[in-house]
């Protein structure tokens, strides 16, 4: 499956909302992933996945919040980054339109029953993170430079309108 680049229209990439899910203590929620044939290929990522339907972007990053983490107590706000990513994952490429909006939420217990089957598979838990354990980590997290955009989210605010953040492609390993 070919790689497409249409940053204007996103065409042939599935269209993702993805949440910033903040607490009081401003630490970030991050779910931990890995492929599911190299379990070893693990990761963290912010909880969210594609629109079902006519759903909108903010109504997809709702239920994918509730369905993957179980909080649903969260007050959701703008739109912070977009980005396109292509990567492979489960034997097939995946390439996607991001939309990353901030929530924040009192709710920090967590609870993951409604995963679908493939998360069931190669999700293996949360935890929240602060700003600090995120720039001293040495595990993959993606974004890749989230870390960095969480410090500037923290210190300066949302940004008036949405962060184009740059294309991330990961190739099959050999």
């Amino acid at each position: 499956m070919p790689v497409h680049a249409d940053p204007a229209g996103a065409a042939g990439f599935r269209k993702v909302s993805r949440v910033v899910l903040l607490d009081p203590a401003d630490r970030i929620l991050l779910l931990h992933g890995f492929e599911p044939a190299t379990p070893e290929t693990d990761w963290w990522f912010t909880p969210g996945g594609g629109l079902e339907g006519a759903e909108t972007r903010e109504e997809a990053a709702l239920r994918e919040l509730a369905e993957e983490t179980g909080i649903t107590e969260a007050e959701l706000g703008p739109v912070l980054w977009r980005r396109h990513c292509a990567f492979p994952f489960d034997g097939r490429l995946w390439e996607q339109d991001e939309w990353y909006f901030l929530a924040r939420t009192g709710q920090t217990r967590t609870e993951m029953t409604g995963l679908t089957e493939l998360e069931r598979r190669s999700v293996t838990g949360a935890r929240w993170w602060t700003v600090d354990e995120l720039l001293a980590t040495r595990e993959t997290v993606y974004p890749r430079r989230l870390a960095e955009l969480l410090a500037t989210l923290l210190a300066e605010g949302p940004p008036g309108a949405p962060v184009v953040l740059a294309t991330e492609i990961d190739r099959p390993h050999a």
